[in-house]
């Protein structure tokens, strides 16, 4: 993995060099954070080519313990809607075994408002995809059959596995709007092709692809 970053850094200097800036594209300020996606060009603008912005712990608002915990655990303070609402578009989720959101030895509300809020956005968007990484925190074991639960409640917006996925444009993706990568303790991997993406190989095609 340490040969992919250096990769991408050298990526970054040479944009840097070229045109005075880190990321092509990052003075862009669309009028609608919503659906910023839309407003690109969606036939030609390939997934390796975007600024995908992202929020740490995404469901740690409500993560705390009040006076002693909340400089270390409170990550944010929107919900996941308002967060995607605002541009978020990387979505970092952390679970223990019984589907509570946590963020290490703090617990928060279930895994199934997660879902909701970003089914309800999805409703009211066309062409915005989400990269949703879901992990089982550290120290936890898998909640069981996830992976189920996961297909279950996201089936019909689910990109599958594809060697190619972030060399394809937006449009070739849509209808289809999450890219699904589930980080698991000691659950088997997704197999090659499934409907969710183990971190390897997500990880991996990502950065490789990044030009």
């Amino acid at each position: 993995m340490g040969d992919l970053f250096s990769k991408e850094e050298k990526t970054l200097c040479h944009l840097q060099q070229d045109c005075g800036n880190k990321f092509r594209g990052c003075n862009y300020h669309p009028p609608d954070w919503k659906n910023w996606m839309s407003g690109l060009n969606l036939e030609k603008v390939h997934l390796n080519k975007v600024v995908w912005p992202g929020t740490h712990n995404l469901a740690a608002n409500d993560v705390e313990i009040p006076v002693i915990t909340r400089p270390f655990a409170k990550c944010q303070s929107l919900s996941i809607y308002y967060q995607l609402e605002k541009g978020t578009r990387i979505v970092d989720i952390r679970v223990q075994e019984d589907r509570l959101v946590c963020h290490e030895i703090l617990k928060n509300y279930s895994v199934d408002f997660v879902i909701q809020d970003i089914k309800k956005f999805l409703s009211e968007t066309q062409s915005e995809i989400i990269i949703l990484e879901i992990r089982t925190e550290y120290g936890h074991n898998d909640p069981p059959k996830f992976d189920k639960y996961l297909k279950n409640q996201l089936a019909e917006f689910l990109i599958h596995q594809d060697d190619h996925v972030f060399e394809k444009t937006i449009a070739e993706l849509l209808p289809k709007r999450i890219i699904c990568v589930w980080k698991l303790r000691n659950s088997p991997h997704p197999e090659a092709g499934d409907a969710l993406w183990h971190a390897g190989a997500a990880e991996q095609d990502f950065f490789l692809k990044l030009q």
